[in-house]
């Protein structure tokens, strides 16, 4: 009796846990959008000018926000609106710190044609026999490597399960990380999952000549 129950609610909880974990993720994006509005003066946010509650005006609106930035920034008076506004966030002591950093990452994450958490890593982690899944960042400066080795390092990112915005920034030389033909949101469902949702192959024959090659190194 207690196996069939315990098979039941197993079988229910596989079905409610992920639609209730995106609806919590959902919730969330939303209600960060809608608090938005509360930067506003009081008398011109939305439900003041109105006079009455309008659902989804804080998403919609600072969707809009974005989007029209977006487009005033992509031209030349635009840019140099954005240089002229880092310029002076630049001179303040506390806050060019942080804004200076976000920024940074941002434009690194985001750019079209970047390269870093592009590609998925094999890394020997935290000792020898042990595999990580990691993320390259990108390419170790010469005045880093230099003081190590002659040869080309990567930086890379090794996250912690089953939360992977925590872990590891690690260097490595890049013959000793092996680079997996899977998309990073199957490595990502795979260190959130525990190793229970193995990743799937761009291309399974390579796929299948990486892991043979990996055992014939280990051997």
């Amino acid at each position: 009796m207690m196996s069939l129950f315990r098979r039941y609610f197993i079988s229910g909880l596989l079905v409610w846990l992920p639609i209730w974990v995106t609806l919590l993720a959902i919730t969330f994006l939303f209600d960060l959008m809608s608090n938005t509005l509360s930067l506003l003066p009081h008398r011109y946010q939305p439900d003041v000018l109105f006079g009455f509650h309008i659902p989804g005006i804080g998403v919609l609106i600072t969707l809009s926000v974005i989007f029209l930035t977006g487009i005033v920034a992509a031209n030349i008076v635009g840019k140099q609106l954005v240089v002229f506004g880092d310029a002076i966030i630049g001179r303040i002591p506390l806050v060019r710190s942080v804004y200076t950093g976000v920024k940074q990452v941002t434009e690194t994450l985001f750019t079209p044609g970047g390269q870093s958490f592009r590609r998925v890593l094999l890394v020997q982690f935290p000792h020898e026999g042990l595999w990580s899944i990691a993320f390259q960042t990108g390419d170790v400066a010469v005045q880093i490597q230099e003081h190590v080795t002659k040869d080309p390092m990567v930086s890379l990112f090794i996250p912690t399960t089953p939360n992977p915005t925590s872990g590891f920034l690690m260097m490595a030389e890049r013959k000793n990380v092996i680079e997996l033909d899977i998309p990073v949101e199957q490595a990502l469902k795979f260190i959130i999952s525990l190793g229970v949702v193995q990743p799937i192959w761009k291309d399974p024959e390579l796929g299948k000549k990486i892991v043979e090659s990996n055992k014939i190194i280990e051997g």
